[in-house]
């Protein structure tokens, strides 16, 4: 396993990270679920690809499915290759998912897929959130909090 490439969080190796959902959404709270993959596509994931960056979480036929979750074609394996974007469904128990589709069925939120990783027991699993849209408001705070806070911390750094 390539894990000069993967970030290690607590105990877990880190494949993708979705860093803009952050700034885009409020997070109103986080599910941990597994993914349907193919043997080629984990080994893909293994040597340290994959991207979430623009991918998404739809409802389809009480299923949830991630659209949009790029995984390159592994480099060792045979001809038949799977499609890089292809949706691929998420493995969350019966009740979650209701939950989930009803919510955001009713309040106007969204399912957004925060990281992509493997846990401590070499499984694939995704961190789901449910957030709700930021305005440009809600952006421009964003930025001002981020920007006081780093300045905040120089200022610390240069008192010691």
């Amino acid at each position: 396993m390539a894990k000069d490439k993967q970030q290690m969080v607590r105990g877990a190796a880190m494949i993708a990270q979705n860093k803009k959902a952050r700034f885009s959404y409020e997070i109103v709270d986080k599910y941990e679920a597994g993914i349907e993959l193919k043997g080629s596509e984990v080994k893909a994931l293994r040597e340290g690809g994959g991207s979430i960056a623009e991918a998404y979480v739809v409802s389809q036929a009480n299923q949830l499915y991630i659209r949009g979750m790029m995984i390159p074609p592994y480099t060792h394996a045979a001809a038949y290759q799977e499609d890089p974007t292809r949706d691929r469904r998420l493995l969350l128990k019966r009740l979650e998912i209701d939950r989930l589709t009803g919510q955001v069925a009713q309040k106007g939120m969204t399912l957004i897929p925060l990281k992509v990783y493997f846990n401590e027991r070499g499984f694939v699993k995704v961190e789901v959130a449910l957030g709700k849209g930021k305005t440009s408001v809600d952006k421009r705070h964003t930025i001002k909090e981020r920007d006081v806070k780093r300045e905040m911390d120089r200022e610390m750094k240069n008192a010691r």
